[in-house]
């Protein structure tokens, strides 16, 4: 399964089409597409922490549901309406403030329904801080 659109074309793509996710700056960054998959940075702010220091759940699932998309972007192309409708996030690890990485690779991706596995590390440690699957709807041509 080969990407069918650049790093750039799918950061071009949602500065136009979802430029919501910047609203409060640019924290999200494709830093790596693949066969099967993709990685997103995630930068986060004091904004993105919950009490006890950590960053809040809504910030990862937010990773890991535009990563998920970005990474359904780059291998069927720019497809707007691809919607999220289901995502399952465990959360494993508590992430202290600073950069998360969010790997994605693509387990099915059908006519209709792509599903995607996500795993968000932090630093170079090996064991993820959350996971998550996402399924996706895509629309019909």
């Amino acid at each position: 399964m080969q990407p069918v659109m650049t790093l750039d074309e799918i950061h071009d793509f949602l500065d136009r089409e979802f430029p919501q996710i910047h609203m409060d700056g640019r924290v999200l960054e494709i830093t790596d597409v693949r066969p099967a998959g993709l990685t997103m940075r995630f930068d986060p702010a004091d904004r993105h922490l919950r009490p006890g220091a950590t960053i809040s759940g809504p910030a990862m699932f937010m990773l890991a549901d535009v990563a998920a998309y970005a990474a359904i972007l780059a291998h069927v192309g720019p497809v707007a309406l691809a919607v999220t409708t289901s995502l399952n996030i465990n959360f494993l690890r508590k992430p202290k403030l600073a950069p998360l990485f969010c790997d994605c690779r693509v387990l099915k991706l059908g006519k209709r329904l792509a599903v995607i596995d996500t795993v968000v590390t932090q630093g170079k440690a090996e064991e993820p801080v959350c996971q998550a699957t996402a399924t996706y709807s895509i629309p019909p041509p």
